[in-house]
């Protein structure tokens, strides 16, 4: 018996993020191919593995695959910190991580982390992901773009076992 044809898209790349209309996070890249969150995690897998998976599942439970008309997920999984930038927000144990992050399009960036021990969001941790968006949004605008692409690998990495 034969197969049924699949229907045709008018649309380039039709299964492609883009297009798909669901949500994939993505390391933020600098301009020198280093991606900070991902660095910050593979330092932490050497002491805390069971940290990272739970970083790792909360990255693939609460912002991918997300559709993209959906509203964020709530407090307490994540906040707003100011304007688009938000945090997801990961306890282990005792210890308390944020994963600053903002929303391209169908990319959830993820921007800056670290191990929350103050009650407020520190003004350089803002500024930091906030300049490293305005980067990325600069790159990833620019004709032509230039390597290395300002978005990174999809998080969490399948090599972690996420």
């Amino acid at each position: 018996m034969p197969r049924a044809k699949r229907p045709s898209s008018s649309q380039p790349n039709a299964g492609a993020v883009g297009w798909s209309g669901r949500t994939q996070a993505v390391f933020y890249r600098d301009n020198r191919g280093r991606e900070p969150v991902n660095d910050f995690l593979e330092e932490l897998l050497e002491v805390q593995p069971l940290a990272v998976a739970k970083i790792d599942n909360a990255i693939e439970e609460h912002l991918n695959g997300r559709d993209r008309r959906h509203p964020p997920p709530e407090f307490p999984t994540t906040s707003q910190i100011e304007g688009e930038l938000r945090e997801l927000r990961v306890r282990f144990a005792k210890t308390r991580y944020r994963v600053f992050y903002q929303r391209s399009r169908n990319l959830m960036v993820l921007l800056h982390v670290l191990e929350k021990n103050t009650g407020a969001v520190r003004a350089r941790d803002k500024r930091m992901a906030e300049a490293r968006m305005a980067d990325f949004e600069t790159r990833m605008n620019a004709s032509p773009r230039r390597r290395p692409r300002a978005a990174g690998r999809d998080s969490p990495p399948a090599s972690r076992g996420a």
